[in-house]
């Protein structure tokens, strides 16, 4: 059986102006695009997307950002089979931009590097737009020693096929206790959310995701949000 409810007048009232409420600030935070100020040492803003984000309206965002944002990576694969169902699109979309974009590759330490290398090649040569690839290594392998190893591989063949040197993603936490000082010529981008600015004393470090929280237009999903040292 299906009941009739009605909400007192009063109440429905209420209701009505907390919709209206709630409205009101989605639209002002996606107005504001939710971006922090740069702070000192940084230069531009970026985010990075995947399907995580489902299919973003570019032209929303790029029209309503043109003057905000810098740079945008997208996830093109991961691991030696997995293709991330919106790099396609995704690629087409800022390749018709004038954004600066770039593909990352997420690592999966205990499946063979070169094989993960030669996936990431094979969907994104000649498409990876105009920034450098991007290793994201998130999770651990078997021993340190043994994923240090492991993501050099894949560092060097990329940069060996592609002519480009990759850049390495991974938190604020994983530099500091296993990466920091172990790949020399090669930058980080770190991932920290506790409000301070890591690295902007170190060289090795270029990019610093401050936020996994953002709102921008385009997509009601939330993003990464980023700042660089370097002017993009």
């Amino acid at each position: 059986m299906q009941r009739r409810f009605v909400l007192p007048t009063s109440l429905a009232i209420v209701t009505l102006c907390a919709a209206g409420y709630l409205f009101f600030i989605r639209e002002d935070r996606s107005g504001s695009f939710d971006l922090n100020p740069l702070p000192v040492g940084y230069h531009s803003h970026g985010i990075d997307v995947s399907h995580h984000q489902g299919k973003i309206d570019w032209d929303e965002l790029l029209s309503a950002m043109d003057s905000t944002l810098s740079f945008i990576y997208c996830k093109a694969t991961e691991g030696v089979r997995f293709v991330d169902d919106q790099w396609e699109t995704n690629e087409a979309a800022l390749s018709q931009s004038h954004v600066s974009h770039g593909a990352y590759h997420f690592f999966k330490p205990k499946q063979d590097a070169i094989h993960q290398a030669d996936h990431f090649l094979s969907k994104t040569i000649g498409s990876y737009g105009t920034l450098p690839p991007v290793l994201d290594v998130e999770t651990a392998g078997n021993s340190d020693r043994e994923l240090i190893d492991k993501m050099k591989q894949w560092l060097q063949r990329v940069e060996q096929t592609s002519g480009i040197r990759p850049v390495i993603y991974t938190s604020y936490h994983y530099y500091v206790d296993k990466f920091r000082g172990k790949f020399s010529g090669y930058q980080f981008w770190i991932a920290s959310y506790s409000g301070e600015k890591p690295g902007l004393n170190d060289p090795e470090v270029i990019h610093w995701q401050y936020s996994d929280h953002g709102r921008i237009p385009g997509t009601d999903e939330y993003v990464d949000l980023n700042f660089s040292k370097q002017t993009l």
